[in-house]
């Protein structure tokens, strides 16, 4: 007797998870539309803006912290004259971050900075 009732809680939790996993199947029923003479036709739905999402963000000009001239790097955010003469006495760097491993900038500028700079090298 104790297996059959292991066996009928068993059935039955499979019932009701089944029950309750199985998608509605009715579809909500919308109003036909009236077809009055006296009403205006209805505005043409407006097409989606896909245009708008899918335009590549503009290409931002990253400036060259090898060939800059200090003028050009004290318009950086939170670059002034100090760190854009340090940064041009500091040349050449292998990558932007020398800027923060050599000392030049401290680590919290260097961050407003990073996506702006670029450190070419000469070919």
């Amino acid at each position: 007797m104790r297996h059959f009732t292991l066996a009928s809680l068993a059935a039955t939790a499979l019932t009701l998870g089944l029950l309750t996993a199985t998608p509605v199947l009715a579809q909500a029923t919308q109003p036909a539309a009236k077809s009055d003479s006296k009403m205006a036709p209805a505005a043409p739905a407006k097409a989606p803006a896909t245009e708008s999402k899918m335009a590549p963000a503009p290409k931002v000009e990253l400036l060259d912290i090898n060939t800059a001239t200090a003028d050009q790097l004290a318009e950086l955010p939170g670059i002034g004259k100090a760190y854009s003469a340090k940064i041009v006495a500091g040349r050449p760097y292998k990558g932007k971050d020398d800027l923060v491993n050599k000392d030049i900038v401290p680590q919290k500028t260097y961050d407003g900075i990073k996506d702006k700079i670029i450190a070419k090298q000469k070919s």
